[in-house]
């Protein structure tokens, strides 16, 4: 009897014991916390969205068009602490590719727990750049109306030459620049090469009739409106801008990247060379923590 009464015990615990441990299981996932300065909101159409870099290969952490920040994730455990880097890329809102798009803004690797990501590197590093720019109207044959263009190019030396020190992009980006009328920024066009013409030089419906302008980015600003201000115009005491733009880009307002700005001199002259100083925005960054 006593026999029985010890076997009870024994099992009674044992399955008691079992119970305990089948409560106490161990968590398959962790948290991944990004915290990111300098991003804006998208247009509607696209997303941010975080990867971890695995073994090479990446694993979404998922997507946020919010830009209020700190915010936390939920990622599986295993590819949590075997991530080598953290990734941020704009993706379309409605995505049917399971990879990321070439559009990456952020990267940085993981040290210990932590990494530091930085747009310099995956974008394009920007603390070099420089900028010049005339005022010019070269797309009529009206020269009343000089100070209603501007053409990034540098004529100092008597000829048209590169007035824009740009890095090249990574793929998914392209520049553009700006004109701000009213508080309202006003498109010259996007390019990647400074030392072409812009996207829109043919299709411009600010230009003149006479051509497309010189062979690099710019605008002649003598037909039509914008921003409420009726062409030609007075551009002095206006700020460019030269802005980085996902591509494709839907937001008709500039990224948060702008490597370069200037306002336009009073007293401005006519075809002589302007300097453009930093931009209120050359890099992105911000901390990613698991």
């Amino acid at each position: 009897m006593k026999k029985i009464l010890k076997l009870a015990y024994l099992c009674a615990a044992f399955v008691l014991f079992a119970s305990c441990e089948n409560n106490e299981e161990v968590s398959t996932t962790g948290e991944l916390v990004i915290d990111l300065t300098g991003l804006e909101e998208l247009g509607s159409d696209f997303v941010y969205e975080g990867w971890l870099i695995v073994d090479g290969n990446p694993v979404s952490t998922g997507t946020f068009t919010s830009v209020i920040f700190p915010q936390t994730y939920t990622v599986n455990n295993s590819d949590l602490n075997s991530a080598s880097t953290f990734v941020l890329s704009i993706e379309p809102a409605i995505d049917s590719d399971p990879a990321p798009a070439a559009t990456k803004l952020l990267a940085g690797d993981f040290s210990g727990n932590s990494a530091n990501v930085t747009s310099t590197g995956i974008v394009a590093d920007f603390s070099t750049s420089w900028g010049k720019y005339i005022l010019a109207t070269p797309t009529d044959d009206d020269d009343s109306n000089e100070a209603s263009g501007v053409w990034f190019l540098d004529n100092s030396s008597g000829s048209a030459e590169v007035g824009l020190g740009l890095p090249t992009l990574t793929d998914g980006w392209k520049y553009e620049g700006w004109v701000v009328l009213n508080g309202t920024p006003v498109s010259t066009g996007t390019f990647t090469d400074p030392a072409t013409a812009d996207d829109n030089a043919s299709t411009s419906p600010y230009k003149g009739l006479t051509s497309d302008g010189p062979a690099f980015p710019g605008e002649d600003y003598v037909m039509g409106s914008a921003a409420g201000v009726d062409f030609p115009t007075d551009l002095k005491d206006a700020t460019i801008v030269i802005s980085v733009e996902p591509y494709p880009d839907n937001s008709a307002a500039p990224f948060t990247l702008k490597p370069l700005a200037h306002v336009i001199p009073v007293d401005a002259m006519n075809h002589s060379v302007l300097t453009m100083g930093t931009g209120p925005l050359v890099e992105l960054t911000g901390t990613v923590s698991r």
